[in-house]
Parts: C-alpha cells; sequence; structure tokens
C-alpha cells in the first residue's frame, strides 16, 4: 500500500451564485490530514472526499476555500506526522478532519503505538483548529478486507484488526471531545456493490467517498449554524 511521495494542496474557485447573501462576508478554512483515503488515490482530484465536502458545502451556502490536504497512499500515524513537520501550513483553520492508520493497521504496527502516535495527531488537529474541539473530525479507517485486493488474505482477521484499531481512535476521539465519523460498516457494503470500489480494486469509488462526504459536510454545517 506505499507508493510515491505526493502532498496535495488542492485549489479550486468559488462557484458563482451559491452563497446565501448572510455568508458572503464569512469564509472558512478546512484542513484535511491523512492517506490515501484523504487524497483519493487513484481517482481525479474532483472525487475525493474533501473535495465533495467542500462542494457541498457551497451548494449549502457557506463560503469555504479550497480545502487543504497533507496525505500520501502508504502514509502511517508516524509518516503524516514527519508530512506535517515538513509542510507549511497556516496558524489556524476553521475545520479539521482526520483519517489515519490503516497503514499502521496493514503493515501489523501494534495498537499501542497506533494510540500514542493518533492521540499526537490529534492533539496538533485540535491546535490547528484553533483549540476548538468540535471543528475537528476524525474519520474512522475503512475496511479494505473487503475489496477484491483482499482477496487470498485472512479478511475476518483484516476486519477483526479494523475494529480494534477503530476502538482505539474513537476513545481518544472521544477523550478530546471531538467529532468521530464512523464510516467503516458503510465502506462493507463494498463487499457486495463493486459501484464503491475504485479501478485498482483496493480505495473507495467517488461513489464511497460522497457518502463520507455527506456525513462530513452535515457535522461541519451543525457547528456553524
Amino acid at each position: 500500500m506505499r507508493r510515491k511521495w505526493n502532498i496535495f494542496l488542492i485549489c479550486f474557485s468559488i462557484l458563482p451564485g451559491t452563497l446565501s447573501p448572510n455568508m458572503l462576508n464569512q469564509s472558512y478554512t478546512y484542513l484535511a490530514l491523512g492517506d490515501s483515503y484523504t487524497i483519493g488515490e487513484g481517482l481525479p482530484v474532483a472525487e475525493n472526499f474533501p473535495y465533495q465536502t467542500i462542494q457541498l458545502l457551497r451548494k449549502s451556502g457557506l463560503n469555504f476555500h479550497a480545502a487543504e490536504i497533507i496525505a500520501k497512499t502508504g502514509w502511517t500515524t508516524d509518516e503524516l506526522q514527519q508530512g506535517i513537520d515538513h509542510s507549511l501550513l497556516q496558524p489556524k483553520y476553521d475545520m479539521v478532519s482526520l483519517l489515519i492508520g490503516v497503514n499502521n493497521q496493514y503493515r501489523g504496527r501494534s495498537k499501542d503505538e497506533y494510540a500514542g502516535q493518533f492521540e499526537q495527531l490529534l492533539q496538533q488537529a485540535i491546535g490547528f483548529a484553533g483549540n476548538q474541539q468540535s471543528h475537528v473530525f476524525v474519520l474512522s479507517i475503512p475496511d479494505w478486507g473487503v475489496t477484491p485486493f483482499a482477496e487470498g488474505r485472512d479478511r475476518r482477521q483484516i476486519e477483526k484488526e479494523i475494529d480494534e484499531f477503530n476502538e482505539v481512535g474513537k476513545t481518544i476521539a472521544a477523550k478530546h471531545h471531538v467529532h468521530f465519523i464512523d464510516i467503516t460498516p458503510g465502506s462493507r457494503e463494498a463487499a457486495t456493490d463493486e459501484s464503491l470500489i475504485a479501478p485498482d480494486k483496493l480505495h473507495p469509488s467517488g461513489k464511497e467517498y460522497s457518502k463520507w462526504a455527506k456525513q462530513l459536510a452535515d457535522s461541519i454545517e451543525r457547528e456553524i449554524h
């Protein structure tokens, strides 16, 4: 699950006519931290979940700038940390999302190591959000064990380990009073619906990402309103 190094800064213009009059003087920023699931590996940029989230928010009348994305396919928690350390970021963002851990599980790393590194990343995410915990959104790790890529592997073991890693993330998210969006059950629908899987037979399709984007956009809207 390791591929070439990429840090993505995704920029797109604000669509005219999508902003309500009472929101014209207020603009928002969004930082997405993660791995291949955040960049939308193997898909056009417009199909990843941060991009789709921004489009949904704009359609609802909110003036959001381009999503800033710090992510790379194959990154573990410590590699995301290195990516953050080597990136020039704004002092503060209005909203921050964090989705990381699948490569820790894939490489057989321990849950204890994950817990410590994930909590450090989450504390940074809270800092990026100006210490507003309610403006930070953790997304759970999807289950890649249902994909064709996992053929010949122990799918039940993958499911078990994904659930264990997600329990760690959920517990730490609750400890720090941030949102935890559980997209894992939905990701398992790909076992019987190949339209939810990207052409690489491993990552989600734009259709699957649209479900994540809807949940995230709804949560962000509730915080703003």
